[in-house]
């Protein structure tokens, strides 16, 4: 099976899944879902792909459904909790870097099969991080100005897609532009390097635009374990 096939059903499943969170725990699943993801999305940003012949990095679909889960939050609870939730997830990363740094540091046992794997993963995290936690915070909150500015602008249901996208294209472009210039700028070659910047956008904002039906239905979605006083 391709890159390109599983890239899809990938990006299906991702999406499905972050409804089923919402669908089960509300509010509350979206939260762990965006702590969850931003950790997962930066151990698979160090592996490097090919989709439709350019280099691209995994990660960005588990990425951009952070900023998915974000915009319900923003829609249906308001800026407050979305604000909340971006920095849940922001936290949330700097532990898992520190944490796992500090657990490097054991010597492993004779028997121990886990220390390369886990150097050769989290070794190269802390500029990852470095980037990424940058990227994030600049991204995020830009997503919950620029989508709380465009409800304002179009609020009916009509233009749900509007408000989605267009915050999420653009918070992505600052996220992507943030983030390979920390992570990847020197690491590769320039023609890598601008290769994985405008993959990695395009990559986004289809994620973004994969997203739209997502958000329509997480919209319609109404969780009796929730209040009145809960929603927006």
């Amino acid at each position: 099976m391709s890159n390109e096939i599983i890239w899809i059903l990938f990006a299906l499943v991702n999406f499905s899944l972050l409804l089923l969170f919402y669908r089960l725990f509300g509010k509350m699943g979206l939260f762990v879902w965006i702590g969850m993801a931003t950790v997962i999305a930066n151990i698979q940003v160090l592996k490097t792909v090919e989709l439709l012949g350019l280099t691209a990095t995994l990660g960005n679909i588990m990425y951009g459904t952070a900023f998915l889960a974000t915009d319900i939050l923003n829609e249906k609870y308001g800026k407050k909790e979305a604000k909340k939730a971006v920095w849940l997830g922001f936290t949330t990363l700097i532990t898992m870097t520190l944490v796992m740094q500090g657990a490097l540091q054991f010597e492993p046992g004779a028997d121990d099969i886990a220390q390369g794997a886990l150097e050769g993963i989290f070794g190269l995290i802390p500029q990852v991080a470095a980037g990424s936690l940058a990227a994030y915070i600049i991204s995020q909150y830009s997503d919950v100005w620029i989508y709380d500015k465009l409800r304002k602008l179009f609020p009916t249901n009509k233009h749900l897609w509007i408000r989605n996208n267009g915050s999420t294209a653009i918070s992505q472009l600052l996220d992507t532009a943030v983030f390979c210039t920390i992570a990847f700028y020197g690491q590769f070659p320039l023609s890598i390097w601008i290769e994985i910047f405008i993959t990695t956008y395009i990559i986004k904002f289809v994620v973004a635009l994969m997203d739209t039906p997502f958000m329509y239905i997480a919209k319609s979605m109404h969780n009796n374990k929730e209040t009145k006083s809960d929603s927006y």
